[in-house]
């Protein structure tokens, strides 16, 4: 075991104990660690969904993109996930205080810390207020994932620089995409869904 293990090793045991202490956070922490953050993400997206629409519909692309991006971002995670092959800590730490239901997958990077990076870094990149609540839901819920047992704090932080890494290196590309999708959809009575603006609004900028 080299030096980074053993670091992450005796961090996961340390949060490991203070989750044996702290047994009031326990319901909340263990809701929050399985589905709860990927929910409050969810809502942070959605709200800068909706500040963007009033903006342009290139902001809104934006925004569909980190959505995107984080769907892409956790799907290659999973080949990943197998090619380091780690197993979940309680396997090797039984006597570990586990909030969860026992996985038989692999933990590194971890999907959870994956998605809260893409969606805190795809976020900066276009509405800064949204991305700040972002990082603060993203960052509970990678402690969530360690506190209830399930990660090492090692997953999480390769998890959050994996996820963050995808969304900035494809955004180009799914940005070419999403663009002429929401110009069709402009023309259409869906308009509203690209922009607040009148529809006439919207092609006349587009003009």
């Amino acid at each position: 075991m080299n030096e980074l293990s053993r670091l992450d090793r005796r961090l996961y045991l340390d949060v490991n104990n203070f989750a044996r202490h702290t047994t009031f956070a326990h319901s909340f922490m263990s809701a929050y660690a399985i589905y709860g953050g990927i929910v409050a993400l969810g809502i942070v997206g959605f709200v800068a969904y909706l500040r963007a629409r009033p903006v342009s519909a290139s902001r809104v692309a934006s925004v569909i993109w980190v959505g995107a991006g984080t769907a892409i971002a956790v799907g290659l995670n999973q080949p990943l996930i197998h090619l380091v092959g780690r197993v979940r800590p309680y396997v090797t730490i039984t006597s570990a205080e586990v909030l969860v239901p026992r996985a038989n997958d692999f933990t590194f990077p971890s999907d959870h810390a994956t998605a809260a990076g893409a969606m805190i870094v795809g976020l900066f990149l276009v509405d800064r207020g949204a991305a700040i609540w972002a990082t603060v839901v993203g960052l509970v819920l990678v402690f969530a994932r360690v506190y209830v047992g399930a990660h090492y704090p090692g997953d999480v932080i390769a998890g959050l620089i994996w996820g963050g890494l995808i969304v900035v290196v494809l955004r180009p590309i799914g940005i070419r995409i999403i663009n002429p999708i929401l110009s069709g959809v402009a023309k259409t009575p869906l308009a509203w869904l690209v922009s607040a603006k009148p529809s006439h609004a919207v092609a006349e900028k587009r003009a």
